[in-house]
């Protein structure tokens, strides 16, 4: 079977979108499955070229190549699965959250744009609910992605959590004094929130933020004005032994974003046997923790982040809450054979 994996791809930025596309291609490769990784770079500013990216995709022929058939199709993340094909199956990552839950938030890069930005909006929740039917399977990475797409388009869809990225090589060893948060720096990703704790936390403790990002220079910025500048460490970029090796050895682990589609953070934090704590608002990562039981689950408030990171620390419950984490979680994430199954199971 010859099949197309297909992404929007962010020229020059990677994250857990781009990793679960990258295991997917390996993954299919590895059981001899004849696979073309198919990319488009995707612009989101000005609000039309929003649009030309839709049409690139809808435009394209993937039907064949080279007179050769290509039989089938796995379009993931906004706007790849606009792209007509007869064997289509989706992998909902994400969509165009802007057009959604982030409208007329803060976070809302078509508001700007006033009018012009409405129709954009309305252009973009159309051509969704058009393309995402043609799939002979839809498919998300988590509920909360199924939920928004239920809300806003009223289409249904099968959840199907992929494995992380690192899956079998995650492991637990010390609880040093240093909490742990590993993500893009991004607004969205609220590190701010974890910083600003800081000022609260116990004077012990350090914080390990792990990533790249437009945001790093404001993060910076709100550590110096918190006064907590030598107790925060930018590491930016970490090769993935040593990502693991920080989860490990870590406390706990933060990990605070505004209704996350998935967030593996979530995850390898239960593989890795560390407690996390996260928001009330954080989305996904509120499927894999139970408050008071692996990690937990608080107000968007620094305040109330410290606290959480204080409790963990002053009653010695790093190790029983980790434990317990991957009690409940540790075997039940799936593999890469069930995903792939699971995937091509409506393909003819």
């Amino acid at each position: 079977m010859k099949i197309a994996v297909c992404m929007a791809q962010v020229p020059f930025v990677k994250g857990g979108a781009e990793y679960l596309c990258d295991n997917l291609y390996k993954e299919l490769v590895a059981r001899n499955f004849e696979v073309e990784y198919i990319k488009i770079p995707f612009k989101w500013y000005p609000p039309q070229e929003i649009i030309n990216n839709a049409m690139i995709w809808r435009l394209l022929d993937l039907t064949e190549s080279d007179g050769k058939k290509i039989d089938a199709v796995i379009t993931t993340k906004f706007p790849s699965y606009v792209l007509r094909h007869p064997n289509k199956v989706t992998w909902l990552f994400h969509q165009h959250r802007p057009a959604y839950d982030l409208a007329l938030s803060e976070y809302d890069d078509l508001a700007p744009f006033g009018a012009w930005g409405d129709i954009v909006r309305r252009k973009i929740v159309s051509i969704d609910t058009m393309s995402l039917k043609e799939s002979k399977k839809i498919y998300s990475i988590s509920r909360n992605v199924t939920n928004r797409l239920d809300t806003f388009n009223k289409i249904t869809s099968e959840v199907l959590y992929p494995p992380p990225p690192f899956n079998g090589r995650y492991y637990g060893k010390n609880f040093d004094n240093y909490i742990l948060y590993p993500s893009r720096l991004d607004p969205k990703k609220r590190q701010e929130l974890v910083i600003r704790s800081m000022k609260y936390v116990n004077g012990d403790l350090t914080l390990k933020i792990v990533g790249t990002g437009p945001h790093k220079d404001y993060l910076k910025s709100v550590a110096k004005e918190c006064h907590v500048e030598e107790r925060v460490e930018f590491s930016g970029f970490v090769p993935e032994q040593e990502l693991l090796d920080l989860y490990a050895n870590a406390l706990c682990v933060a990990y605070t974003p505004l209704d996350e589609d998935l967030g593996y953070v979530s995850m390898e934090s239960i593989l890795s046997k560390k407690p996390l704590i996260t928001c009330t608002d954080s989305g996904g990562s509120l499927e894999f923790i139970e408050n008071g039981e692996n990690g937990y689950i608080v107000k968007p408030d620094p305040g109330k982040v410290a606290e959480a990171i204080n409790r963990i620390f002053s009653d010695g419950s790093a190790r029983r809450l980790g434990e317990r984490g991957y009690e409940k979680f540790g075997n039940n994430f799936l593999s890469w054979d069930v995903v792939i199954e699971k995937l091509l199971q409506p393909l003819s």
